[in-house]
């Protein structure tokens, strides 16, 4: 068979939802990946953020170990660069014979770009500046400025100037940064494909990352009155952490309806322009010749709350939205039944591992949490597989420390700001009822509380501090040797 070609398609800040079977966004060429391949229902982020789930994603490491918490690229950042002695995927692809190409974004290190761990660089974005400083005061908009009406799609913040969630762009689908950031990989694929090694194409666009306001094609392509809201629009989180209440409360509460429509009409727009750009990609390497050898994914960063709890972007609230991730992948020498779905949890730590695995590389480095998915690739169930997925999420640009952990039953979110949660997802897959309060759950609580417990000290993570205003967890680590 050979070692394979891997092409990754990462998009940022993509639903999963959008791309599954029977979604009204239409995705017709993440449908023909998933008709050729595999596609994972369960692909979940490391942190709803992201600079630490893509540094998850190139090193297969936690938060904890890696360094990275949040945007390396301001000057509220926890860390701007990797810890020492943390190693890439890229570089063992290299040291293994891989070419290796990159174009779109980056934003998994302050100081380093690509080039410095074994890529070649085509179109890179979101680099950082070793000191970014503090935000210039002509960024801001005089107070004036930001009291007059708010027009539609927009969300009034004074002080900061109105901000425009959805619209129209001027731009043609050809001129977006998007397009470019696709193209160049394009254009460099003869070349890798003429080459005598085999290859590894990242492929980042921005989109659908907020605001949403794209091309009028796109803008245009779905009918808000045929927007259904999200299931769990009409939560008021009246039984969750204040600062949820507080995000939909300030801001997101200024839309209508028919606004919410609106904006989640144009955010399937710009899904659908990002599997426009993937099915001009998959064009690309299908009339290439290499498309038979050639591992594509199909994937993205983190989710969206695009309405969901009336709430938008990421981050805290810590609800599945924010964390489900598309996930398909193609290979057509390499995986056997192609048209399958898995259900198990994955995660972004996987991948780093399954690259090496595939490129032959047997020194996976230390400290890596995820775990090849070669095994789901060749139809077999890998032996004591994950139950659970944990996160390690520590804020955006203020700092909350917030841990989830769940299985396909249960979620308990350790909220170190405010009350927890818990959700039984069997009878609300929706999360809209905490029960983290109800008896009638201790049991369950301390389940899952104990895994937790048991990924954070396996981990070396930072919640464990026992002092009286820091250790909150209803059980302390001690469950875990129960």
């Amino acid at each position: 068979m050979g070692r394979p070609n891997i092409l990754i398609f990462m998009t940022d800040q993509e639903q999963a939802q959008v791309s599954f079977p029977g979604h009204p966004c239409k995705t017709p060429h993440a449908d023909r990946l998933a008709k050729d391949g595999i596609l994972f229902r369960s692909c979940y982020t490391i942190a709803a953020h992201c600079c630490p789930s893509r540094a998850s994603f190139m090193t297969g490491l936690y938060p904890s170990r890696h360094g990275i918490f949040n945007n390396v690229n301001t000057h509220t950042a926890i860390h701007r660069d990797l810890n020492d002695g943390v190693v890439m995927f890229s570089q063992g692809l290299r040291d293994a014979g891989y070419n290796l190409a990159y174009s779109g974004k980056w934003h998994v290190s302050n100081s380093e770009s690509p080039c410095d761990r074994g890529w070649e660089e085509l179109h890179v974005g979101a680099r950082g500046e070793r000191d970014p400083g503090h935000p210039k005061m002509d960024r801001f908009k005089p107070l004036s400025d930001a009291e007059g009406p708010r027009g539609r799609g927009q969300v009034m913040r004074p002080g900061w100037g109105n901000i425009q969630v959805y619209g129209t762009s001027k731009q043609r689908y050809e001129e977006t940064n998007d397009y470019k950031i696709v193209h160049s990989a394009i254009d460099k694929l003869p070349e890798l494909v003429n080459g005598d090694a085999p290859w590894c194409l990242f492929v980042g666009p921005n989109g659908p990352h907020d605001p949403f306001i794209v091309p009028e094609k796109y803008a245009t392509m779905y009918d808000p009155a045929q927007v259904p809201l999200p299931p769990n629009f009409g939560d008021r989180m009246a039984d969750k952490p204040r600062i949820y209440q507080r995000h939909r409360k300030q801001l997101w509460d200024q839309f209508g309806e028919d606004e919410y429509r609106e904006s989640i009409a144009h955010y399937w727009g710009y899904c659908t322009m990002m599997d426009d750009l993937f099915g001009e990609m998959l064009d690309a390497l299908d009339k290439s010749g290499q498309a038979e050898n050639t591992l594509v994914l199909r994937m993205s960063d983190h989710g969206e709350y695009a309405g969901a709890h009336g709430l938008y972007c990421k981050g805290v609230p810590a609800f599945r939205e924010g964390y489900h991730i598309p996930l398909i992948a193609r290979w057509p020498k390499g995986i056997k039944d192609p048209g399958r779905e898995v259900d198990e949890f994955v995660n972004l730590m996987d991948f780093a591992p399954t690259f090496l695995d595939l490129a032959g590389v047997d020194d996976v480095p230390e400290g890596v949490a995820g775990r090849s998915l070669v095994p789901f690739l060749e139809g077999e169930q890998p032996t004591d597989w994950r139950e659970a997925h944990c996160t390690q999420f520590n804020g955006v640009e203020l700092y909350y420390t917030q841990r989830a952990i769940w299985t396909h039953s249960h979620k308990y979110v350790y909220n170190g700001f405010d009350f927890d949660e818990l959700y039984d997802l069997e009878k609300d897959p929706h999360e809209m009822v905490n029960v983290a309060e109800d008896a009638s759950y201790d049991g369950v609580k301390r389940d899952l509380i104990k895994k937790m417990w048991e990924v954070s000290l396996a981990e070396k993570d930072i919640i464990s501090n026992p002092y009286w205003t820091v250790g909150l967890v209803p059980y302390g680590p001690g469950i875990a040797f129960e």
